[in-house]
């Protein structure tokens, strides 16, 4: 019988983030292969999804993550790599990271981006040394078909993630818990 403790918890949810973090294609190839990735992200996303150029247009910032990719049983965990766009410049690169422990089976990949519609939301996340999702996020989840409407979400939230392009199959998807920290790619 396996006894779970905290100290077997941290290393099954790291050896999670692990695990998923093999399967992410950006790997460390450098910011021109993010940046690419990035472009190509936001390209999708406009065509698919018109009503997110309206939400961009308002944002003061936006961490694009292109490949996000998320694995568990029992022990889970995530990882991607992204950047963060002011306008069309990239500023800086960032890694996300998460892990959880639960019923839970199977695996995901998606994109995802976070909007960021106010200054004091952009420099709270630029200043921290790392800056985990949590409660203080607007969700807007996108099905094929479906619109996004930023008039309604941006009225209130100072933080909005859209998550899309999902492939896979894992019960509840979230970025709740995610953290993310600068990196030098």
């Amino acid at each position: 019988m396996t006894h779970l403790t905290r100290r077997n918890f941290a290393l099954g949810a790291v050896a999670g983030t692990s695990l998923a973090a093999c399967g992410n294609g950006i790997g460390g190839r450098g910011a021109e292969t993010i940046d690419a990735r990035v472009n190509s992200t936001l390209n999708f996303m406009y065509a698919q999804y018109p009503g997110t150029r309206d939400l961009a247009n308002k944002s003061t910032g936006m961490l694009v993550m292109p490949l996000v990719t998320e694995a568990g049983f029992g022990l889970g965990g995530s990882y991607g790599r992204g950047a963060l766009r002011i306008g069309e410049t990239t500023v800086d690169y960032y890694s996300s990271a998460a892990a959880s422990a639960g019923l839970q089976i199977g695996a995901q990949q998606f994109s995802h981006v976070l909007f960021f519609m106010t200054q004091n939301a952009l420099v709270e996340f630029r200043q921290a040394s790392g800056w985990a999702a949590g409660a203080n996020l607007e969700y807007a989840l996108l099905e094929q078909g479906e619109s996004l409407r930023a008039e309604t979400t941006t009225s209130l939230a100072p933080v909005i993630a859209v998550i899309f392009a999902q492939t896979g199959l894992r019960v509840g998807a979230t970025l709740e818990g995610t953290k993310y920290t600068r990196i030098i790619p």
